[in-house]
């Protein structure tokens, strides 16, 4: 295993793991950008699409189900690391292809 590769397991453990203070499936699914219920699926499409869309209204939508700063600060981290990830595989997958490459290796 590449450097980078353990790196890489070790932040999406870190993120997705049970030290959290959001519940688990809710972190999976923000690190995924799906299965959430309004208004954080929103929130969390606008950190990983559409980050200068994001306003304070967002927050205040998400404090008002009834999540605490930690929890919607999780959620936001959990969002960009996913999106960064998704990016980040995408070009592997596009390099490889672009060299003949068929590991893929992080």
């Amino acid at each position: 295993m590449t450097d980078i590769s353990r790196l890489h397991d070790e932040l999406v453990d870190r993120v997705l793991g049970s030290g959290g203070t959001a519940p688990l499936p809710m972190r999976r699914a923000a690190y995924e950008a799906t299965g959430l219920d309004e208004p954080l699926q929103s929130l969390v499409d606008k950190v990983a699409r559409h980050a200068d869309l994001v306003s304070d209204g967002d927050f205040d939508a998400a404090r008002a189900q009834g999540l605490s700063e930690d929890q919607i600060f999780e959620i936001v981290v959990c969002a960009a690391i996913g999106q960064a990830d998704r990016e980040y595989t995408g070009a592997l997958a596009a390099l490889a292809a672009a060299t003949g490459e068929t590991g893929g290796s992080r």
